[in-house]
């Protein structure tokens, strides 16, 4: 199915002669310039510029769809501690569990066929209102749950509303930044997934205490989920849209307005306006001259299909090199090496959300430094080995009875050591680096399908994770093991380095001499520019 609308071949033809004078000049100009060319001689610190400090500042905005999904998790698992919510709900187990779990995946799975389109169509901004007000209404339902389904069918509102949100604001980040600052905001995006998580796991600490009868001791943090969305509803459209939308709607002096005030301060003769104007111009005018866009063209060149390849491994990545675990069972984890106490796996859920949420913005200013290719494999070879040590520590722990409590305590250690592995690579790098190897025209369809392949390891994760870990405790552990190893070898035989180009250049990475070739076949974007 075509997502994208059709352009009129007789008019393109009926204008190539304008179309390429106007590629040639544009050309020439870039093949003179790079970024480093147009960029100020003596910047003041992003802070000290008014522009770029309201810039950045907007930038939470859309950040805060990352929220609800540690919300989401981090919540469960604290609910999953609460014997008012056990009592309330008959104490779910095994597939009734995993269904309040997957509640979320469920509505995301009736988004996903029209998020896409959403957003091609609409801007970036118009999805993020609309997942916003269902975040709102999802949560207001869940808080008013009067039975299991109730509880579930606001859960599966919560989630399509979250992915209307979640899909648009990456690309709104990546699109929009000044563009030597994209590569940490970006990767800041995912980051504070653990704010949401954070957030939720203290929440529920809190009201656990409340009254052993009281449903608002549930009730409470289910409502507060429409927190962070209801922000995001007042302030939405106090940020811009993103100048690539409007550029490839062919509203460029609505994109220039964007580009002047937010990366030059307000001064239109700045040198950087042109030189972006410019190179999105051409960049976005080259796709349109290929033709229409559709998911199928993920398989036409060998360019697409090693994006589609990396579209698809770095959410496996994500969700199932045993996060999956933590995230949603952490009580089942902590009780498998003796971890019994509410209160105490309400603290270490709260703890561990913190120290995640510390790490993961820390780590998010190094991919420019460390690079992406860099940081996924420490991550992975460093979650193997932590994993493995866990995975050593639980067999010999349970078949010790839990007698020895340093075993239990090293299990803990290596839960937070995996943690800190996971954290430099697979939380903030990979919206980064997905966002840059994807073309514009692809690039929503291509978080989209991100999702869709994180939708179905979340629903492995929710409906295998607690039955096999019921079934095969510590053994279930290997399965995670054999991934990440897997996951090693994919990172450094198949995973291109990215750093030190802008949005448009990374193309080259994958379409060679191809990429971004005009209608005469002239490149229009030209390499190592940045």
């Amino acid at each position: 199915m075509d997502f994208h609308g059709t352009f009129d071949n007789a008019e393109v033809a009926s204008d190539s002669m304008v179309g390429t004078e106007k590629q040639q000049d544009l050309n020439r100009t870039k093949a003179r310039r790079t970024l480093q060319d147009v960029l100020p001689a003596h910047p003041q610190p992003w802070y000290m510029s008014r522009h770029l400090l309201l810039l950045n500042s907007l930038m939470i905005i859309p950040y805060l769809s990352s929220t609800n999904n540690g919300y989401d998790g981090s919540m469960l698992n604290g609910l999953q501690s609460m014997t008012q919510w056990q009592t309330f709900f008959n104490h779910p187990t095994g597939a009734s569990l995993g269904a309040l779990a997957n509640g979320y995946i469920f509505g995301e799975i009736l988004a996903w066929p029209f998020i896409s389109w959403v957003c091609d169509s609409m801007g970036r901004r118009f999805p993020i209102f609309l997942g916003s007000v269902l975040l709102v209404i999802g949560a207001i339902l869940q808080a008013a749950a009067q039975n299991y389904a109730m509880f579930l069918i606001a859960r599966m509102v919560i989630g399509f509303g979250g992915l209307m949100a979640l899909v648009p604001s990456p690309l709104w980040v990546s699109e929009t930044a000044y563009p030597t600052h994209r590569h940490v905001l970006t990767a800041l995006f995912n980051t504070i997934w653990y704010l949401g998580a954070a957030f939720a796991a203290w929440i529920t600490f809190g009201t656990y205490h409340m009254s052993p009868t009281s449903s608002w001791s549930w009730r409470i943090p289910s409502l507060l989920q429409g927190f962070f969305p209801l922000i995001q509803l007042v302030f939405v459209y106090f940020i811009p849209e993103s100048p690539r939308y409007l550029i490839y709607k062919g509203r460029l002096d609505e994109a220039r307005r964007v580009i002047v005030k937010y990366h030059a301060g307000g001064d239109d003769n700045a040198p950087i306006v042109d030189f972006e104007m410019e190179e999105i111009s051409a960049a976005l005018e080259a796709e349109k001259l290929q033709g229409t866009s559709s998911y199928l063209d993920f398989f036409k060149t060998k360019g697409n299909r090693q994006r589609l390849f990396l579209v698809c491994f770095v959410p496996i990545m994500m969700q199932l090199s045993g996060n999956g675990l933590a995230s949603y069972y952490l009580a089942k984890v902590l009780i498998s090496i003796g971890i019994t106490s509410a209160n105490e796996q309400l603290i270490i859920n709260g703890v561990l959300m913190v120290y995640n949420l510390v790490l993961a913005i820390a780590q998010a200013f190094t991919v420019e430094k460390v690079g992406r290719r860099g940081l996924f494999l420490f991550s992975t070879c460093g979650m193997l080995v932590s994993f493995t040590i866990w995975t050593a520590l639980s067999a010999i722990n349970q078949e010790t009875n839990f007698q020895q409590a340093s075993l239990g305590n090293g299990v803990l250690a290596m839960i937070f050591l995996y943690y800190f592995c996971y954290d430099a690579g697979l939380n903030g790098a990979p919206y980064l680096f997905l966002t840059e190897v994807l073309t514009y025209q692809l690039r929503a369809k291509g978080i989209n399908l991100m999702q869709i392949v994180k939708i179905i390891a979340l629903i492995y994760n929710g409906f295998v994770n607690p039955i096999a870990m019921d079934a095969i405790q510590w053994r279930y552990y290997i399965v995670f093991v054999c991934i990440i190893a897997v996951e090693v070898v994919v990172v450094y035989f198949f995973f291109p380095e990215t750093k030190g180009r802008t949005l448009e250049e990374v193309a080259v990475i994958f379409d060679g001499d191809a990429a971004f070739v005009d209608y005469n076949g002239a490149p229009v974007i030209e390499k190592g520019a940045d």
